[in-house]
């Protein structure tokens, strides 16, 4: 899951950025609402978290503007000005949550986690696929019962082939869900990872691979439902 981060203060922007990404999660850093606009338009995001005062506005105005143009992005606003009026306000504007700074980023995490959960309206998160199982809040990874030890960058790859399962992914699209604008990328990462992926599904058991399509991109597959890639 991509996740665009709206805040100026830089180190609690890198505190912030560090914990979701032990846990997982995509991350882009925007220090302003214009930067923030750009961000939006060229990305899908599946939650914001934004500081309610920017150096170039108001981050309530613009969370108003962005539910006027109908973008339904769930939206998490944080902010030292923790008085009932601000938050009351957040919510009037279009929030999911309000989390007053200094903020503990265990906490942050799990109410996204809720958001994400309600926004979804996961009433059963787990996707099955085989005897493979994901939980794609709790960003498990399961076969035939057992946990796998899977780095996360693997897990984002798997999570974005099981939401298109039997068809094919193209490689700029699996890119373009993995790396937020200011990771540094080799040209094989995604070769890389796809490999290493396959491994733990071999290893484990799984009734399921990763075909190549050369040129395009993967598919993700029940062994026996085509010819070896």
């Amino acid at each position: 899951m991509r996740i665009l981060l709206v805040d100026h203060h830089v180190d609690f922007a890198r505190v912030v950025k560090e914990a979701l990404l032990n846990c997982g999660f995509a991350v882009d850093v925007t220090r302003t609402l214009d930067e923030a606009v750009d961000a939006l338009n060229c990305a899908n995001y599946h939650i914001l978290l934004l500081e309610s005062v920017l150096p170039d506005g108001d981050g309530l105005d613009w969370l108003k503007q962005l539910r006027r143009e109908g973008r339904s992005i769930p939206a998490m606003m944080m902010s030292s000005l923790n008085d009932l009026s601000r938050r009351i306000a957040s919510f009037n504007a279009g929030a999911d949550d309000f989390l007053p700074k200094p903020v503990s980023t265990d906490e942050l995490i799990a109410r996204m986690r809720a958001i994400l959960r309600r926004s979804t309206q996961m009433t059963a998160p787990v996707v099955t696929f085989g005897n493979l199982h994901f939980d794609p809040i709790a960003r498990q990874v399961s076969v035939g019962g057992r946990i796998l030890r899977i780095a996360r960058r693997e897990v984002c790859i798997l999570e974005h082939l099981l939401n298109r399962a039997g068809r094919t992914v193209p490689r700029a699209s699996l890119e373009g869900s993995l790396y937020a604008f200011d990771d540094e990328v080799s040209t094989n990462a995604l070769e890389v990872g796809i490999y290493r992926l396959r491994t733990h599904l071999s290893q484990a058991g799984a009734t399921l691979r990763i075909k190549t399509k050369r040129g395009v991109g993967y598919t993700l597959e029940l062994v026996g439902a085509a010819s070896a890639a």
